[in-house]
């Protein structure tokens, strides 16, 4: 079944939504570790790696986020959900976070500039 735009723009707000609570989360994960507080130097390598994790699901988050919104800009555009590689239209189950093209027209375009 079809989706409509109203049910799409909903959609894609609560991805957004979820999405800017898992940054808080993250960033609340990523604080500094205090130095006063007593741990041995293998828990502190454990909380710095840690918060390297932290950091890189954060980043992935944010970019996720950027992606969510400019869809979200998006619709109503008339090339909305079209794939720009090949013209056809993308489910929208794939267009909810940033498919602008198939994966197979993406991958014909890296094979034809590598060539």
């Amino acid at each position: 079944m079809e989706m409509d735009a109203n049910q799409i723009h909903d959609r894609i707000l609560a991805e957004i939504d979820k999405t800017k609570k898992r940054i808080a989360e993250y960033k609340e994960m990523t604080q500094p570790v205090v130095p006063e507080n007593a741990i041995g130097r293998i828990s502190r390598m454990d909380a710095i790696n840690n918060k390297s994790v932290m950091e890189a699901g954060q980043r992935q988050a944010e970019d996720k986020l950027q992606k969510l919104q400019y869809v979200l800009s998006q619709i109503g555009k008339p090339e909305f959900g079209i794939c720009k590689g090949c013209g056809s239209k993308i489910p929208i189950e794939k267009n909810t976070s940033k498919a602008t093209k198939f994966i197979l027209c993406s991958m014909r375009k890296i094979a034809l500039t590598t060539s």
